[in-house]
């Protein structure tokens, strides 16, 4: 059984710094025109389409049914 040490290793990552770039890093540059991508103001403004549209198709459905509902009070109304 292998002995257990009190200080854990630690694996040194040299070369991350140089070939790895955080998340933000690269979304500054998307904004700033430097790099191809959708920058934050599109992304942004995309989701607030995909909400709108999705609040529109709910209207839709309601339009549809209360449509259909008042469409059979009519017939209703007109065989009494």
């Amino acid at each position: 059984m292998p002995k257990a040490t009190s200080t854990p290793t630690i694996t040194p990552h040299r070369h991350r710094a140089i070939t790895h770039e955080t998340g933000w890093v690269i979304q500054h540059e998307i904004d700033a025109g430097q790099r191809y991508g959708v920058s934050t103001a599109d992304a942004q403004r995309i989701k607030g389409l995909v909400r709108e549209n999705s609040e529109l198709g709910k209207a839709n459905e309601i339009l549809k049914l209360s449509s259909a509902f008042f469409v059979q009070a009519e017939l209703d109304r007109r065989l009494e």
